[in-house]
């Protein structure tokens, strides 16, 4: 396996204003890459060109793109990491609740894809990393709205993997379990609001939900982003749980 610099590279990030987009943003800049980061709020720390996108939006990739470009040149990395989550019991998971998901995790994630593809292809080089799940790969009651949208990520990035196989472009998800991220505490206080326990019981149920037993730091998902952007590894799953 080789491995590839990352001062030599423009890094776009989706939902790069908080949590694990931006851990990985802090990651990719410490690395030496030139980020974008994009967020529905436009903003980021220092050090990370932000670009305001929503990627529910297509005028909005489009323009944001388009900025990235302008700014720093072709886009050869993208790390799709925008997402929302929500839980519900199926009668009350309503349409609205179950398209908005999929037209962020799944269908911005298709769109900010084919919005570099093109450029990758003609350069005969591009990186893609999905942000999935481990509810990419499995079921779990409450989230049908998420856990269909990651599976999602993961048959498009396996199949934009087999399409894009021998061109210079390496697409790749990641499948974080629970991860310290606001998401995650949401998902802590439904459980105390619906249940009745302790913040930190909830937290353990959680926890015990990983196969390692444990909340998986934001930073352990930025590095093993960073070594699959640097890497030439092609239509894996890589699962941190």
């Amino acid at each position: 396996m080789n491995e590839l610099d990352l001062r030599t590279q423009h890094v776009v990030i989706t939902g790069a204003s908080r949590g694990i987009g931006l851990a990985i943003a802090r990651a990719c800049v410490a690395a030496g890459a030139v980020v974008s980061g994009m967020s529905r709020a436009g903003k980021c720390e220092p050090g990370i060109d932000a670009i305001r996108c929503d990627v529910t939006d297509a005028a909005d990739i489009a323009a944001a793109f388009a900025a990235a470009r302008e700014r720093h040149g072709a886009v050869t990395m993208l790390v799709n990491n925008a997402g929302i989550a929500a839980s519900a019991p199926l009668a009350r998971t309503s349409d609205d609740l179950w398209e908005r998901i999929l037209a962020t995790n799944v269908t911005g994630t298709f769109r900010c894809s084919r919005a570099v593809i093109e450029e990758m292809r003609a350069a005969k080089f591009g990186r893609i990393v999905n942000v999935a799940s481990i509810a990419g790969l499995y079921g779990a009651p409450y989230i049908s709205a998420y856990c269909a949208s990651k599976h999602g990520v993961i048959g498009l990035t396996r199949a934009l993997a087999a399409e894009f196989a021998g061109s210079g472009i390496c697409i790749n998800a990641i499948c974080p379990g629970y991860t310290e991220t606001d998401m995650m505490q949401q998902a802590v206080d439904q459980i105390v609001a619906h249940t009745g326990v302790s913040a930190e019981n909830a937290r353990a149920q959680l926890a015990a939900m990983n196969p390692s037993g444990r909340i998986i730091d934001v930073a352990s998902v930025a590095r093993s982003v960073v070594e699959l952007l640097a890497s030439d590894r092609n239509g894996e799953e890589l699962v941190l749980a």
